[in-house]
């Protein structure tokens, strides 16, 4: 049935290896929703180049009738990505912010929706500038204290948007004790898992209702695809936002869907090392002379260190930090003198990357709402990749020598 004409009766948590709540992240990573090809009995999901399907007669199919509704290679990430977040049902995007659209989508003018006050600069701007204009309405908020959170619910907020750790500040928010209130007043929660992936927390578990990924990012892991994802329990909403990933089609291509499927399998070697060198690089810069502050859960002193303790398996290797004399030329400075660590938009790659949010990915952001939570000019954001980790820290010594 065409998702236009009435509602999907088809998903692809149908297919979901009914074995993968039994197996462990690793082995769910290469081996969850995943099978040989049937016609060829091939180890790797082909990429099915296709636009469309061959049928019987009207309606008798395979299962497959035209790609931007289902697509056999995206389906199988579907389910894997599904395995992963210990959910049923998962939807793959052109991007994370098509991802995005379609959550927001599930809202009608009038709605409110409640957000961290620290998040990626291009979640503000499609709920600013895009969904603003459609009479649906934001607030950003501190997230620190779950408490807080009750006096920023009205009757017309229908989702509360969670980033943690959030981008750039790494703060925690405690996802089960914002899940308690959400679920009381009937309100949707949304976690962006792309910092931690669910190598390190399953925000499903601790009642989100809606997990999203920057499949980008870690997921993917290599810097050589865009794409998101979006991972439910729950079949109506799941429905829901399949009609959507179908009705406005923002769906990613076959080739795309094999490249995440095979970095997923190393997905928790890659994190294993992220954090590793992510707790290493932290160490180095948070004792160098020359810098002010350094921005990791993993420290006894970042708030919220419990909470992270509580509902992740480990810290990441994201990091921020901002500069003693906090200028964005001392930043720049810094920057210019990397080697390996490259300047560039993104995260999560296997290589280790950096970027000045102010005037990168956050320059979406006012100013003064960027500085109201730290995002200061001189904050510096790494990405820590898996190369090793003393040759990133004489990398980062070399460069802040520069000042």
């Amino acid at each position: 049935m065409n998702c236009l004409n009435g509602p999907l009766v088809w998903l692809s948590s149908n297919r979901l290896n009914r074995n993968s709540q039994l197996m462990k992240f690793a082995t769910k990573a290469i081996h969850a929703g995943i099978s040989p090809d049937p016609s060829t009995g091939s180890i790797m999901t082909p990429i099915f180049q296709t636009s469309t399907y061959v049928q019987q007669a009207p309606g008798d199919h395979k299962g497959y009738e035209y790609s931007r509704t289902h697509n056999p290679t995206r389906t199988v990430l579907q389910d894997n990505l599904a395995a992963l977040e210990n959910g049923k049902i998962g939807l793959c995007f052109a991007s994370g912010m098509a991802a995005i659209d379609a959550i927001v989508k599930l809202l009608k003018p009038g709605d409110e929706v409640v957000s961290t006050n620290d998040l990626y600069g291009g979640t503000y701007r499609i709920f600013t500038k895009v969904f603003g204009r459609y009479g649906i309405k934001f607030r950003f908020v501190s997230m620190e204290n779950v408490g807080d959170l009750h006096q920023h619910l009205t009757d017309s907020t229908k989702l509360v948007w969670v980033e943690t750790p959030t981008n750039p500040m790494m703060n925690i928010v405690d996802i089960a004790g914002i899940a308690a209130i959400t679920r009381e007043r009937g309100i949707l929660l949304a976690v962006d898992n792309t910092f931690a992936t669910p190598f390190l927390q399953t925000p499903l578990e601790l009642g989100a209702d809606i997990v999203m990924h920057s499949v980008t990012k870690y997921l993917a892991g290599h810097s050589d695809v865009v794409m998101g994802a979006i991972v439910v329990n729950d079949e109506r909403l799941g429905q829901e936002l399949a009609f959507l990933q179908n009705a406005c089609g923002a769906v990613p291509g076959p080739q795309d869907c094999f490249l995440v499927l095979r970095g997923i399998k190393t997905l928790h070697v890659r994190m294993e090392r992220h954090c590793q060198n992510g707790k290493t690089i932290a160490a180095f810069l948070i004792n160098h002379p020359k810098v002010n502050k350094v921005y990791w859960p993993g420290f006894e002193i970042h708030p919220n260190h419990r909470i992270a303790l509580k509902q992740m398996k480990d810290f990441g290797g994201m990091i921020s930090f901002t500069l003693k004399d906090n200028r964005t030329e001392s930043a720049f400075t810094v920057m210019k003198n990397l080697r390996l660590f490259s300047l560039a938009e993104s995260l999560g790659g296997v290589e280790s990357l950096c970027g000045h949010p102010a005037t990168m990915t956050h320059a979406s952001i006012p100013k003064e709402e960027r500085e109201k939570v730290g995002l200061v000019d001189s904050l510096i954001r790494l990405s820590v990749g898996i190369e090793d980790a003393e040759d990133l820290k004489k990398d980062l010594s070399a460069a802040l020598d520069a000042l």
